[in-house]
C-alpha cells in the first residue's frame, strides 16, 4: 500500500437483497481485502454490490426480493443505489460514486465476465476495446475549432503583411505630399505678393472690388464642390465595380453548391430513427442476456441460496447428492436433470458469445449512425453555406442599387455645378476690363492654387491617418505570431492524441506483461507482447485503413531456440494472466486510479495459488482498494498482512 493510500479511511459497504445476499455490512480498509470462502458464500454478489455503488449496472436482485439497496461510505461521503424489479428490466436509482462507470466496468471490475479479460481469450479487437472510452468525436471537434482559429490568425497575419507592404509607399507618398504642399504655399505667397503690389497701383472703386472678390470666391467654392463631387463619383464607381466582382464570385460559389443541399434529409432522419430503434432493441436483448448469464453464474457459484437449498434439501437423497458432487455433476435448476458442471459452463460461454455478437451488431449500427449523422451534418453545413451565399447576394444587390442611385444623383449634381461654374465665369468675364485683367487673372490663379493646396492637405491627412492605422494594427503582430505557434502545438497534440494513447497502451501492456511473466515464471513462455499494425478492415459498410493490436506469443524450446505461438495454445492459466494484464494496461492508460478507488478480482481458480499471490501483490501497487475473491486454499498463499473477510 502506498503512502497516499495509508492516509485513506476504511470504506463501509452495506448491502440488502443483492445477488444471493439478504443483508450484510462489511468494512474494507485501504490495500488488499481478500474475500475467502467456498462456493455459495456470496463473494461475487458482494463484489457486484461494490461495483453497483461505484456506478456499474452489472447487478441482479436477490431471487425472492423485489427491492434492494447498496450503500458505500468512503472518505466521509455516502453513496447509494436502489434496485427495483420492473416489468421489463431492473430499475436502478440513487447517487453512485461515478456518473459513468464505462471505463471502470472495462478495466477495474475484473470479474470472470469482464470484457477486457475475455477479449484476449476470445481474440477480440483489443484496440477497439482499449480506445472505446476515448471520445474521438470530441477530439475531432477540438481539432476543427483549433483549425478555424488558426486560419483566422493566418488570415490576419497575411493582412498585416500586406499592410506592412503598403507602408513604404505611404511614407514616400507622405513625403511627396509634404514637398508639394510646401511648393504650393510658396507659389501662393508669390501670387499674393504680386496681388498686393498691383492693388497698391490700381485705382478701383471699393464696390467693384467687392463684387469681383465675391464672384471669384463663389467660383472657387463651386470648383471645390465640383472636385469633391467628381471624387465621390470615382469612389462610387469603384465600389460598384468591386461589388459586381464580389457578386460574380458569389454566383459562381452558388452554382457550385448543390441545388437542394438538404435533399432527402427526411429519409436520413427516418433511417437514423430506424437504426436507433434497432439499437435500443438489441441493447434490451443484451441486457436480458446479461441478466440470464449473471443469474446462471451465481447459480453455478452457489450464490442463489434459496434455489440451492431447495435442490439440496431432500435428506433421503443425500448420498446421491454427495456422489453427484464428487463426480462434479449438478442438478440443472432450469430442467431438473443432472448434468456435468462444465456443460453448463459451456452453455454460458455460448450465451456470452451470443451477447458479444449482439454487441458487435450494436457497434456496427453505431458506425452506420455515425455515418448518417456525418452525412446529415455535411448537408446542413452546405445548406447553411447556400443560405449565407444567398444572403450575401441579396445584400450586395441591395447595396448596388443604392450606390447606383447615389451615383446618378452625383452625376446630376456634377452637371449642375458645371453649368453654375460656366455662368459665374461668364459673369466674371463681364466684370473684367483692361484695367483689371491682370489682377483678375492673378486672383483666379490664387483661387486655383488655394484649392489645390486644400486638396493636397486633405490627401496628406488621409495618408497620415492610414499610416497611423496600419501602425496600430501592427502592434498585434507579435501576439498573433505567438498565438499561431501555440495553435500549431495544440493541433499537433490533438492530432497525435489517439496515436499517443495507442502507443502508451501497447507500452503499458508489454512492460506489465514482461514484469508479470518474469515474476510468474511459466515454463517455456518467453514473451507475450502487442504490436501496432495498419490493416484494411471492414468498418460498417466501408473498407478503411485502421490501426489494430496484434497479440504475439513467443515460446522457447528445450534447446533455447524461440518460436512464435498463438493465444489458442496458451494454457488456461496463461490466458487468464494475459487477460488480466491487458485490463491492467487499460486501467493505467486511462488513469482510472485517479477516479476509481476500487479494483475487483474474481474467478482466479485457473491460476495456481502461488502465482495468484504474486499477481495480487503486483496489482495492489495500483489500486487504493483491491478486493479479491478467492477459495480458502488459494487465499492461504497470500500475505498475512492482507485483510480477510470470511463471512458475508
Amino acid at each position: 500500500m502506498s503512502q497516499a493510500d495509508a492516509t485513506k479511511l476504511a470504506a463501509t459497504v452495506m448491502v440488502e437483497n443483492i445477488g444471493g445476499i439478504s443483508e450484510t455490512e462489511v468494512e474494507i480498509p485501504p490495500g488488499v481485502t481478500v474475500l475467502t470462502g467456498r462456493n455459495a458464500t456470496n463473494r461475487t454478489s458482494f463484489l457486484r454490490a461494490i461495483m453497483t455503488a461505484v456506478g456499474s449496472n452489472d447487478v441482479s436482485l436477490k431471487g425472492d426480493a423485489d427491492e434492494g439497496e447498496v450503500e458505500l461510505t468512503l472518505d466521509g461521503e455516502t453513496y447509494n443505489r436502489t434496485l427495483q424489479r420492473g416489468n421489463d428490466a431492473l430499475q436502478l436509482d440513487g447517487n453512485p460514486f461515478l456518473d459513468d462507470s464505462t471505463v471502470a466496468d472495462l478495466f477495474a471490475f475484473l470479474l470472470e465476465s469482464n470484457e477486457a479479460r475475455r477479449a484476449v481469450i476470445r481474440g477480440d479487437d483489443l484496440r477497439e476495446l482499449l480506445m472505446r472510452p476515448v471520445d474521438t468525436d470530441e477530439i475531432q471537434a477540438e481539432i476543427d475549432r483549433l483549425e478555424r482559429e488558426r486560419d483566422e490568425v493566418e488570415t490576419k497575419l497575411n493582412e498585416l503583411d500586406s499592410l506592412k507592404g503598403e507602408l513604404p509607399g505611404l511614407e514616400e507618398q507622405k513625403q511627396q505630399l509634404q514637398s508639394d504642399i510646401e511648393a504650393k504655399r510658396e507659389d501662393l505667397e508669390e501670387i499674393e505678393s504680386e496681388i498686393d503690389s498691383m492693388d497698391a497701383d490700381v485705382d478701383e472703386t471699393r464696390e467693384e472690388k467687392r463684387e469681383l472678390d465675391s464672384r471669384l470666391e463663389d467660383l472657387r467654392d463651386l470648383r471645390a464642390d465640383l472636385e469633391s463631387v467628381r471624387s465621390d463619383i470615382d469612389l462610387e464607381e469603384e465600389s460598384i465595380a468591386s461589388l459586381r466582382s464580389e457578386r460574380a464570385e458569389l454566383q459562381e460559389q452558388k452554382e457550385e453548391l448543390p441545388d437542394t443541399p438538404m435533399g432527402d434529409a427526411g429519409h436520413i432522419e427516418d433511417e437514423i430513427s430506424r437504426l436507433r430503434e434497432e439499437k435500443q432493441q438489441l441493447e434490451g436483448t443484451v441486457r436480458n442476456l446479461q441478466d440470464v448469464i449473471q443469474f446462471n453464474e451465481e447459480m453455478l457459484d452457489g450464490e442463489q441460496s434459496a434455489v440451492g437449498e431447495t435442490l439440496k434439501s431432500d435428506e433421503s437423497d443425500g448420498a446421491v447428492t454427495d456422489q453427484l458432487l464428487e463426480e462434479e455433476e449438478i442438478v440443472c435448476w432450469t430442467c431438473g436433470s443432472e448434468v456435468p458442471e462444465d456443460r453448463i459452463q459451456t452453455t454460458l460461454d455460448e450465451l456470452r458469445d451470443v451477447r458479444q455478437g449482439y454487441m458487435a451488431d450494436i457497434r456496427e449500427i453505431e458506425d452506420d449512425l455515425d455515418e448518417l449523422r456525418s452525412d446529415k451534418r455535411e448537408r446542413e453545413k452546405q445548406q447553411r453555406r447556400a443560405d449565407e451565399v444567398q444572403r450575401k447576394l441579396d445584400d450586395i444587390e441591395s447595396e448596388i442599387e443604392e450606390r447606383e442611385s447615389r451615383l446618378t444623383d452625383l452625376r446630376d449634381r456634377r452637371n449642375e455645378l458645371s453649368d453654375e461654374i460656366e455662368t459665374v465665369e461668364a459673369e466674371v468675364e463681364e466684370l473684367e476690363s483692361e484695367n483689371f485683367a491682370d489682377i483678375l487673372e492673378l486672383h483666379k490663379e490664387a483661387n486655383q492654387v488655394e484649392f489645390e493646396l486644400g486638396q493636397l492637405e486633405s490627401d496628406l491627412d488621409d495618408v497620415t491617418d492610414r499610416i497611423a492605422e496600419i501602425e496600430d494594427e501592427l502592434t498585434d503582430e507579435s501576439e498573433l505570431r505567438d498565438r499561431r505557434e501555440a495553435l500549431k502545438s495544440e493541433l499537433e497534440e490533438q492530432r497525435t492524441r489517439i496515436d499517443q494513447i495507442e502507443r502508451q497502451a501497447v507500452e503499458e501492456f508489454n512492460d506489465r506483461m514482461d514484469d508479470i511473466l518474469d515474476m510468474l515464471n511459466y515454463e517455456n513462455l518467453a514473451r507475450i507482447w502487442i504490436e501496432r499494425v495498419q490493416k484494411t478492415v471492414r468498418e460498417g459498410r466501408r473498407n478503411v485503413e485502421k490501426t489494430v493490436f496484434e497479440l504475439h506469443v513467443v515460446r522457447t524450446t528445450d534447446s533455447g531456440a524461440t518460436y512464435e505461438d498463438t493465444i489458442d495454445h496458451l494454457s488456461e492459466s496463461e490466458r487468464e494472466v494475459t487477460g488480466l494484464t491487458f485490463a491492467l494496461a487499460g486501467y493505467l492508460v486511462h488513469d482510472i486510479h485517479e477516479t476509481v478507488p476500487f479494483m475487483m478480482l474474481d474467478s482466479l481458480e485457473a491460476i495456481d495459488s502461488e502465482r495468484i499471490a504474486d499477481l495480487v501483490s503486483y496489482f495492489s501497487e495500483y489500486a487504493s482498494y483491491l478486493v479479491v475473491a478467492l477459495l480458502p486454499e488459494d487465499a492461504q498463499a497470500l500475505s498475512e498482512e492482507y485483510t480477510r473477510v470470511t463471512d458475508i
